[in-house]
């Protein structure tokens, strides 16, 4: 029997077929273990982009011939309550569509398949009470994870619906802040506790993706009569407050099932009177067991630290040839100044390099134990290359490089294409004076910090394989964004005058810069929709914190007189040819 429908049926039926093709295309894949392994290169869908946080990126439509080309292609305006937020974290990309969260813990599903602007999809509102710093989620199966700052609230969403699934609170002590991108494994998300400068001690935990169960957490500074205890000498019970926080997000290697995170200072940072000896694992590289938190290895940067230097910043994974043989290496660009290079399987230390131009709180390190060649390990407080006059109760001391950095949060690169790596950091000099009676729950630091000034930036490109520095760009304002390489030859970064840029990888000249006109805190990223590639970057300085604290990026930011008057504005900016 032959049917025949009307016009306005098939109009109809053509509609629903229609309607339903784009309920289809909007129900992106699932986020497998499987796709996380092997991100496809159109998307960015960890908050580094791959495992290794090499934060390289195989797509070359936009190249050194055609970057000069490259112009705005449409912009999101995000956050808007009030005058003082921020974005610090990178978009995830999946299939065309964009996850944002915001200092509120706002998470955001932005349509960016028509190339030419971002619709808002919808968006999950965490509740949270008081902004914080947030530097991003993660995607696993259906759910978008995210985190709340000091509420240490972490909320899984429905990344169709926007609809809350579960949500699991990990406070376990007062002050405690969860500020770090989760990192999505197989059957866990990772989630790292930060709020050391407030007089906690930290933990990397991870929970179950499918309800939020608490699987494992372990603390950054061990209790008593745990292993490392042994280098917390005093009578103060500063374990309890002893920081060891994780600000950055880690990186993680299947082959081995161990995860990398770099911790942060020791607290009081200024007083390591009060905590004495060298304050395990605060300042260190720790590799953990992903099954069950163990730590595996580890290796302290700056034992005893009294200058803030933690080392929360990115640890990459780099697979190379030394001397002719296959090497696994870990590398970070630390905040003390130098770049160092390990054997991941086993924490071999194996190069360090300085990466900042002046460095004066020690002579070098030394080329066998990867230690400060001034460290003392008969010595309870480390005065390493200056007087123990300096650290003596409002003495002032002049550090370099500053408390903000070398290379703080900011992430680093490595491209496959060139085998560099390719570190932002703050350049310059500040000072800080110990302050003993600045012991105080909420803003525990032990000591009163010095306005810093003249503060610029540079990236360099450094050879882990060999150590050598190759090149170095310099910039006239700090750089808290951090650095994306692409296979198109480009190496992307931006300035808290909101200026971004893109460098040569090979010569790191510059090849093309926009001003957004305001700074950015965010890192760049890049994905592709229908084959044309994107570069992506939000703007909005962080931040005073809860406690009253200001910021690293808005500190350097009110520090530098053309700079003082510049607006804020928390806005996702979106690039094409």
């Amino acid at each position: 029997m032959k049917i025949i429908f009307s016009a306005r049926r098939r109009l109809a039926c053509s509609a629903l077929a229609g309607a339903l093709m784009a309920g289809a295309s909007a129900r992106a894949a699932d986020v497998t273990y499987e796709r996380l392994l092997n991100p496809e290169p159109q998307n960015w869908l960890t908050h580094h982009s791959d495992y290794g946080a090499q934060r390289f990126s195989t797509l070359d439509a936009i190249n050194k011939t055609n970057v000069k080309n490259l112009k705005m292609a449409f912009s999101v305006p995000l956050g808007g309550t009030t005058a003082i937020e921020s974005l610090q974290a990178a978009p995830l990309v999946d299939d065309g569509f964009m996850y944002m969260v915001d200092s509120w813990g706002t998470v955001s599903k932005i349509d960016v398949r028509s190339g030419t602007a971002g619709k808002v999809i919808w968006k999950m509102k965490s509740g949270q009470q008081q902004q914080d710093r947030n530097r991003g989620g993660a995607l696993w199966g259906n759910l978008v994870i995210s985190i709340t700052g000091y509420e240490a609230r972490v909320i899984a969403t429905n990344r169709d619906t926007g609809k809350v699934v579960w949500e699991k609170n990990l406070l376990d002590q007062p002050d405690i802040e969860l500020t770090a991108a989760p990192l999505a494994l197989k059957d866990a998300i990772l989630i790292p506790g930060s709020g050391g400068d407030r007089g906690t001690r930290n933990w990397l935990a991870a929970i179950n993706p499918r309800n939020g169960e608490l699987l494992w957490r372990t603390y950054s500074v061990p209790a008593p009569g745990e292993a490392g205890s042994e280098t917390w000498k005093d009578k103060n019970n500063a374990w309890k407050t002893g920081g060891g926080a994780f600000y950055g997000t880690g990186s993680f290697d299947p082959a081995t099932n161990l995860t990398y995170w770099g911790s942060g200072n020791p607290v009081p940072a200024y007083d390591a009177t009060y905590r004495p000896g060298d304050n395990l694992y605060t300042n260190s590289a720790i590799a953990f067991d992903a099954s069950n938190g163990k730590i595996v290895w580890w290796h302290q940067y700056t034992p005893n630290d009294t200058r803030d230097y933690d080392e929360t910043g990115t640890h990459v994974l780099i697979d190379t040839k030394i001397n002719g043989q296959d090497r696994k290496l870990l590398a970070h660009a630390g905040r003390n100044g130098f770049t160092y290079t390990f054997d991941r399987l086993n924490g071999q230390f194996l190069k360090a390099t300085q990466h900042i131009k002046e460095v004066n709180w020690t002579k070098g390190i030394d080329p066998k134990t990867g230690k400060p060649m001034d460290y003392d390990p008969s010595h309870d407080i480390q005065t390493y290359a200056v007087g123990a006059e300096t650290l003596a109760d409002k003495a002032v001391r002049r550090i370099c490089p500053s408390i903000t950095g070398g290379t703080n949060f900011w992430p680093t690169s490595y491209s496959r294409k060139t085998g560099m790596l390719y570190s932002p950091a703050y350049e310059g000099c500040g000072t800080v004076a110990t302050d003993l009676s600045a012991h105080v729950k909420g803003r525990f630091n032990g000591g009163i910090i010095g306005m810093e000034s003249g503060i610029t930036s540079t990236i360099t490109m450094l050879d882990p394989a060999t150590g050598e520095l190759r090149k170095r760009a310099e910039f006239p304002y700090p750089n808290s964004s951090g650095v994306l390489t692409t296979a198109g030859g480009l190496v992307f970064t931006a300035l808290l005058d909101g200026t971004l840029v893109a460098l040569d990888d090979q010569t790191l000249e510059e090849l093309w810069r926009v001003n957004l006109g305001a700074g950015v805190n965010a890192a760049p990223t890049t994905y592709a929709v229908n084959g044309k590639q994107y570069i992506a970057v939000s703007t909005g300085l962080c931040c005073i914190r809860p406690n009253g604290q200001i910021s690293n990026s808005l500190k350097a930011v009110t520090a530098n007189p053309e700079l003082k008057e510049q607006t804020n504005a928390t806005v996702l900016y979106v690039f094409g040819l």
